[in-house]
């Protein structure tokens, strides 16, 4: 049976992240800027994408929208329980960037949508996002919605090669406390970036 050797797994590694981190790029393009910002690797979206916008069921069995959320600055991340690489990476990285935060990190949710609702249940959901941290909240659409809030943000998701994979975009839209989408994080944004970025949102409310 072939194998991949280390090399070469290295080598697809780091060519997908460089393939993800264009497609975001060409996203922004699209909308006008692709201008890296001070906060890092992160890039300025205030008034390219639309604002906060959902009815979803969150992994406690409660209904949910925007505003359930307003008055806190929001990271909305798409991904899937069964996700091997990027999923758990992205979520421990942006529950790193909340817990740097400190004394201001319970004004700050990270919203993790799932793209496989079929599989990720409300239970499945609530056991898996726990491991990251309060901070985080598992949200489950039906296909319909799902579908219409992926579109509204240009999220992309589709089986992948393997067996039970779902390919899916992996940048993390921000949001301020007014549900205004402000930053977008692609694949590897430092924690100490997108902290310092919630920092600034936070420092804005009011």
């Amino acid at each position: 049976m072939f194998r991949f050797r280390q090399a070469d797994l290295t080598r697809f590694v780091s060519l997908r992240r460089r393939i993800t981190a264009a497609l975001l790029c060409g996203m922004v393009l699209l909308l006008g800027a692709c201008q890296p910002h001070v906060h890092g690797a992160l890039y300025r979206i205030a008034g390219l994408m639309p604002s906060l916008a959902f009815r979803m069921t969150s992994d406690r069995g409660q209904s949910v929208t925007a505003r359930t959320y307003r008055n806190k600055v929001v990271l909305l991340y798409f991904g899937y329980t069964h996700c091997t690489d990027a999923c758990p990476t992205t979520l421990a990285r942006l529950s790193r960037a909340v817990r740097l935060l400190g004394r201001e990190a319970g004004d700050v949710r990270i919203l993790f949508v799932t793209v496989d609702p079929a599989r990720d249940t409300l239970s499945v959901l609530r056991r898996y996002v726990a491991a990251f941290g309060p901070e985080v909240v598992g949200l489950r659409g039906s296909p319909a919605s799902l579908e219409t809030l992926a579109r509204r943000y240009r999220v992309v998701y589709e089986p992948g090669r393997s067996k039970g994979e779902l390919a899916h975009s992996s940048g993390v839209f921000m949001f301020d406390a007014r549900g205004k989408a402000q930053w977008l994080a692609p694949l590897d944004t430092p924690a100490q970036a997108i902290a310092q970025a919630a920092r600034g949102l936070l420092a804005r409310r009011g």
